[in-house]
C-alpha cells in the first residue's frame, strides 16, 4: 500500500472527505508545495540579480586592481624621471586620497545586500515558519516508523525497508533528492530536542557520516557543522546507555574544539562512569511509546501490507457490483461498489468524484484553512499530533458542495448542511483520523486519485465504517 502524498478532508459530523494527489510526494500537500516552489523561484531570480550586481562590482574592483598593478610594474619601476612628473605625482596623491577610499568604503556591496534582503522580506509572509520546518522533520520520522524505512536509504532518496533479510523498495518516486549532512542534522536535532534519542541517534549518525565524507565541508547556508552533529550524537548515545561510544565521539569533538569546557566535563563524567561500571554495552535503540494513539502498532502493521490482504480474496462474502441503493437517481448510472471488508464494514465506490470537482473543493477551501484544534476540557487548542489545517464549506457557497452533498446522500441517506475541508501538509499524518474514527461515524471520500502500488492503477473511493457508530 503506497502512502498518500497529501490529504484534504471534507467532513461535517458524519462525513469526512479526503483528497490526495497522485503526482505529489508522500505526506505532502501539493498545493503548498506548488506555492513554496513559486516563492523559491522568485527568490532565485532575486539572488541571480544580486549575483549579477556583485559580479559587476567585483569587475570594477578587478579593473582598479589591474590599473594600480600595472602602474607599479611598469611606470614606477621605470626611469627615475617618471616619478618627477607632476602628473604622475598628482594621480598618485589623488588615488591614495580618494580612489582607494571609495573602493575600500564602497556602499555598493551593502546596497546590493540590502536590495536582496528587501526582496526576501517581501516574500517572508509566504515562507514556512519554524513549526513548519520542525513538523516536516517529524513527518519524515513518522514516515520512517510507519513503513519501517531505513534512514540510510532515505538519505539517498530511496524509500526502502528490510524484509525477510533483503532490502525492498516501499515506493519508487519519479523524482527524488538526496539529503545532506545538514539536512540530517536538522531532523536529528528536532528529535533530540524532544528527548527522542531513538530517532536522534539514527539521523545524527547519518549527519556525522556525511559531514566526515567528501563534500561534507561547511557551507554558508548550513545550520549545523560536524562539531554540532558530534556534540548532539555523543549525548544521544549517552542517554541510550552507550557511554563508551559517547566518550569516543566526545574525544573526536575535542580534536576539532579542544577548548570546549562542557565537552571536557562530559568526557570526565563518561570516564568515571566507565571506570566504576566497566565497559558499557550498547543498548538497542527502542522507539518511544505513543501517548496519544493506542492503536499505533496495529495501524502501522496495516500500512506495511501491500495492497489488499490475501484473505480478502478468499472470503466469498466479499463482492463487486453496480449499486443503486434503490434510488431513482442511480438507476441509469449505478455506482461501481466493491466490498473490501466485513468487520469493519468497508466499501469502496469507484469513480465517485472527478478531478475537476476535487480541484474546485481545494480551491474553495484554500483561503480559509487554519490549524486544526483538539478539545482540551471546555477549550480548544492545537496539538502536536494533529497538525492539519481545516476550513468549513457551506452548500450555498458553491454548486460543487451542493452536488457532493446530494451525491453522498443518495448513497448514505444522510444530509449535511456544511463540510469541513482538512489539509495534511508535508508534516502531516493520518493518526488523528484514527482518533476521530473512534468517536464519529465516518464516510471518507478520497476526492483525488490515489496510485495503487500493487496494480499501478488509480482509483477514487468512499469508505463507510460500521453503521453502529452513530453521528454526533
Amino acid at each position: 500500500m503506497k502512502a498518500p502524498p497529501g490529504v484534504f478532508f471534507l467532513c461535517c459530523f458524519q462525513i469526512v472527505a479526503l483528497a490526495s494527489h497522485a503526482e505529489g510526494e508522500m505526506y505532502t500537500s501539493l498545493q503548498n508545495v506548488k506555492q513554496a516552489i513559486d516563492v523559491e523561484r522568485k527568490l532565485t531570480d532575486y539572488l541571480r540579480t544580486y549575483i549579477d550586481s556583485e559580479l559587476e562590482r567585483l569587475e570594477d574592483i578587478k579593473r582598479f586592481y589591474a590599473k594600480v598593478s600595472d602602474l607599479h610594474s611598469e611606470l614606477y619601476k621605470g626611469p627615475a624621471a617618471a616619478t618627477t612628473n607632476p602628473l604622475v605625482a598628482f594621480t598618485l596623491v589623488k588615488r591614495l586620497h580618494s580612489e582607494w577610499l571609495n573602493v575600500v568604503y564602497s556602499n555598493e556591496a551593502q546596497e546590493n545586500t540590502q536590495t536582496l534582503r528587501s526582496k526576501y522580506e517581501e516574500e517572508e509572509a509566504y515562507l514556512p515558519k519554524v513549526e513548519d520546518l520542525r513538523g516536516a522533520a517529524k513527518g519524515l520520522m513518522r514516515l520512517q516508523d510507519v513503513y519501517s524505512l531505513q534512514v540510510s536509504s532515505l538519505v539517498k532518496g530511496r524509500f526502502q525497508r528490510v524484509s525477510n533479510g533483503g532490502v525492498i523498495d516501499v515506493c519508487s518516486p519519479a523524482v527524488s533528492v538526496s539529503l545532506s549532512g545538514d539536512d540530517c542534522f536538522l531532523v536529528g536535532k528536532v528529535a533530540y530536542e524532544q528527548e527522542d534519542y531513538y530517532h536522534s541517534v539514527q539521523w545524527l549518525e547519518e549527519s556525522v557520516r556525511l559531514f566526515r565524507g567528501p563534500g561534507g565541508q561547511w557551507s554558508p547556508e548550513n545550520e549545523g557543522t560536524l562539531e554540532d552533529a558530534l556534540d548532539h550524537l555523543a549525548f544521544s548515545h549517552f542517554k541510550t546507555g552507550n557511554v563508551s561510544y559517547a566518550l569516543s565521539l566526545s574525544h573526536e569533538l575535542l580534536h576539532h574544539d579542544p577548548m570546549n569546557g562542557r565537552v571536557l566535563q562530559n568526557v570526565e563524567k563518561y570516564e568515571k562512569l566507565l571506570g566504576s561500571a566497566g565497559p558499557s554495552r550498547g543498548c538497542s535503540l527502542r522507539r518511544p511509546s505513543s501517548s496519544y494513539l493506542r492503536t499505533r502498532d496495529a495501524y502501522e502493521r496495516l500500512c506495511l501490507t501491500q495492497g489488499s490482504q490475501p484473505m480478502h480474496f478468499e472470503n466469498p462474502r466479499l463482492f463487486c457490483d453496480h449499486f443503486t441503493n434503490n434510488s431513482p437517481a442511480l438507476l441509469l448510472q449505478p455506482v461501481r461498489r466493491e466490498v473490501l471488508s466485513l468487520q469493519p464494514h468497508v466499501v469502496l465506490y469507484h469513480d465517485f468524484i472527478t478531478d475537476a470537482e476535487a480541484e474546485d473543493i481545494k480551491r474553495l477551501a484554500q483561503p480559509g484553512l487554519k490549524r486544526s484544534v483538539v478539545a482540551a476540557g471546555e477549550k480548544q487548542e492545537t496539538a502536536d499530533y494533529r497538525i492539519s489545517k481545516s476550513a468549513w464549506l457551506k452548500g450555498s457557497e458553491s454548486s460543487i458542495v451542493g452536488r457532493l452533498d446530494r451525491r453522498i446522500s443518495v448513497l448514505t441517506v444522510t444530509f449535511q448542511s456544511c463540510f469541513q475541508a482538512q489539509n495534511w501538509e508535508s508534516r502531516g499524518n493520518l493518526h488523528d483520523l484514527s482518533q476521530l474514527s473512534r468517536s464519529w461515524r465516518l464516510h471518507s471520500l478520497h476526492i483525488r486519485q490515489l496510485q495503487c502500488s500493487s496494480c499501478g492503477e488509480s482509483c477514487d473511493f468512499l469508505v463507510e465504517p460500521p453503521q453502529k457508530r452513530s453521528g454526533r
